[in-house]
């Protein structure tokens, strides 16, 4: 009775996110189309106040409605590239032309690290034992690892490592900035972006213990010798416990907004909502849900369109994307109050002989800045404080962080 009551579920779910992704094709399609008018009376301020500012029309107060008039062009169906799978809209592609995310792909690289595990069968969906698509699935040696580079080889490496959930693609403003004078690299975790993102049990498990065990491959592959490392958010614990294991090849730690204190221990309700039994599968399948809203409720600000529309890709063209973000989330659930008590008792040690420093953008929706002055004063770690940057500072003032980050690395060269 139970596991028929979830087969219904799951269907209805299947039914509804592949709908919805039709309807958003639609919509990105038109928004694309109409969004300079709609969007006059917003004027982007200057870099250091970091803020959108509304200009009011005159007369009565007016919301900003999107029309969607469904062409025949509009969402297409016979697609001249599909990367989707059963569990996607077919092709995923908003229109013929090239997209953001077309472009931003263009920038960057796939690189193979860290060793599959596992039998190498092909991986299967939980439900009904069908062979997922190719999204799903893993490589058959070594994963693959979406990666833009900025600025020479001969140059300091700095590694730039986004949160959860986010992309490499959060550090588009940022890597200009220190391709200057740095070897700047931008990556995605397994599951997110344009990496590997294959169906739990099938090589990889997402749990943090796997995320720290494949990022010594990952930086020997792009970065090799000593780096400076810059993380955001919740894969901080993770980037902390590597160093503290490899502490010869990490020369500077820069934490963006880091879950720091016993409070910040537990996931958001934003985010902790995938790792439910059953709405975890139907929320984690759904796009807006997956990435504008879990990138948009923990700050001050909405993101434009054809930035959401890169983050929101992933969760468009593959079932695979969802799947993951159901794992990342239940192992976060379970071992991220761990990994913040040792990462507080790594930091606080007399001992840490690695240069941390913590960024922290104030208006963070998620996690509270109450406590975390304290533990960088008692702990003897710099703090830069932004007053006007939310939880995903590199994306709210990415130019500005990217000149703290410059100045930082610098000091200790």
């Amino acid at each position: 009775m139970v596991k028929g009551l979830f087969l219904v579920l799951l269907f209805t779910c299947n039914t509804y996110t592949n709908s919805m992704r039709h309807t958003m094709a639609v919509q990105a399609t038109s928004f694309s189309l109409h969004s300079h008018h709609h969007h006059q009376h917003l004027q982007l301020l200057s870099r250091s106040q970091g803020r959108l500012k509304s200009t009011p029309h005159k007369g009565r107060r007016t919301s900003l409605k999107i029309s969607c008039k469904s062409y025949e062009d509009d969402y297409l169906i016979d697609a001249p590239e599909s990367v989707g799978d059963g569990f996607s809209f077919s092709g995923g592609k908003y229109s013929d032309g090239s997209s953001p995310s077309d472009e931003w792909f263009k920038q960057g690289k796939i690189v193979k690290a860290h060793t599959v595990s596992g039998s190498g069968e092909k991986a299967k969906d939980p439900l009904f034992g069908l062979t997922m698509g190719a999204g799903s699935q893993a490589s058959a040696d070594l994963f693959r690892w979406f990666c833009v580079e900025s600025g020479s080889t001969d140059n300091p490496s700095v590694l730039l490592i986004h949160g959860f959930p986010s992309q490499a693609y959060s550090y588009r403003k940022v890597l200009p900035i220190l391709s200057k004078n740095y070897h700047a690299v931008a990556f995605d975790w397994l599951g997110f972006g344009f990496s590997d993102k294959p169906q739990p049990k099938y090589g990889f498990d997402y749990t943090l213990d796997e995320y720290v065990a494949s990022l010594e491959s990952v930086i020997n592959e792009v970065a090799g010798d000593k780096v400076s490392i810059v993380v955001q958010g919740y894969f901080s614990p993770v980037i902390v416990k590597y160093a503290s294991v490899h502490p010869e090849k990490v020369k500077n730690l820069v934490l963006l907004n880091p879950p720091l204190t016993a409070k910040h221990a537990n996931l958001p309700s934003t985010l902790s909502v995938f790792s439910n039994f059953l709405l975890g599968e139907i929320f984690s399948q759904d796009p807006l849900r997956a990435s504008d809203k879990a990138l948009t409720s923990c700050g001050p600000y909405k993101m434009k369109e054809d930035d959401a529309m890169v983050y929101r890709r992933p969760y468009l063209t593959s079932g695979s994307s969802g799947f993951a973000l159901n794992a990342i989330s239940r192992s976060m659930k379970k071992e991220l109050q761990k990994y913040v008590e040792e990462m507080r008792t790594i930091l606080a040690d007399k001992d840490w002989k690695i240069q941390t420093t913590v960024c922290w953008g104030q208006r963070d929706r998620w996690l509270s800045y109450d406590g975390v002055e304290d533990f960088c004063k008692s702990s003897n770690h710099e703090l830069i404080e932004l007053p006007t940057a939310g939880h995903h500072v590199q994306e709210d003032c990415g130019e500005e962080i990217g000149k703290i980050i410059s100045g930082v690395i610098s000091k200790s060269r």
